[in-house]
């Protein structure tokens, strides 16, 4: 199965709180890095191929918190593709790669610079940080983190963040740090369709 997720921000105390940018309800960032961890591994199994869209932690020890990520990282299921947001720096990223921890016996990491392209449900999907703006066209969406709690009024393009608005398509609700399945991002993907169709009715 393949999951998507952005936006995860270990470590990064400013996000804490209630606020329109990015709403996290969690007393400290302990407690908001094992919520994200528990939701991502209730669901997502070893063999699992997770894409994550950039913008993975905020460490307020910059580079010498480098292994604490790791450490986070470690604890996750699956396979990670990690595709580079602007709170990434190569370093960091480098520093991942030389100390991947390896899952079933292979590299439990790998990386895109810019972003990736994906086939399932009978569309490409483009997967980036930044959403981009494609255009009218008939089987390519796009999958995005970058602005947390905001919404691009396209249909075609689907947040995927931890606290993305269009998370709210999907009954029951995902625990809050749970990557999104390829089933339901064709339900977010319809669902925010229906949405816009009756906004400008």
């Amino acid at each position: 199965m393949k999951y998507f997720t952005a936006d995860t921000h270990f470590f990064h105390a400013a996000l804490l709180g209630q606020n329109d940018f990015a709403p996290r309800l969690f007393a400290t960032v302990d407690e908001m890095n094992q919520a994200m961890i528990d939701s991502w591994n209730a669901r997502v199994k070893p063999r699992d191929h997770v894409y994550h869209l950039g913008d993975i932690a905020m460490h307020p020890a910059h580079q010498a918190g480098n292994p604490a990520v790791l450490a986070i990282l470690s604890e996750l299921h699956g396979f990670i593709t990690f595709i580079k947001g602007n709170h990434d720096y190569s370093s960091f990223l480098q520093y991942l790669a030389a100390n991947d921890p390896g899952n079933l016996g292979q590299s439990k990491f790998s990386f895109e610079k810019v972003g990736a392209i994906v086939k399932f449900n009978h569309y490409q999907y483009y997967l980036t940080h930044y959403p981009l703006m494609l255009g009218p066209n008939r089987n390519i969406r796009n999958l995005h983190g970058h602005i947390h709690h905001y919404s691009v009024p396209i249909a075609d393009n689907v947040n995927v963040g931890v606290d993305a608005p269009e998370r709210e398509f999907l009954t029951p609700p995902l625990a809050f740090g749970a990557p999104i399945s390829e089933n339901e991002i064709q339900i977010m993907a319809d669902k925010k369709a229906e949405a816009l169709a009756r906004y400008r009715s």
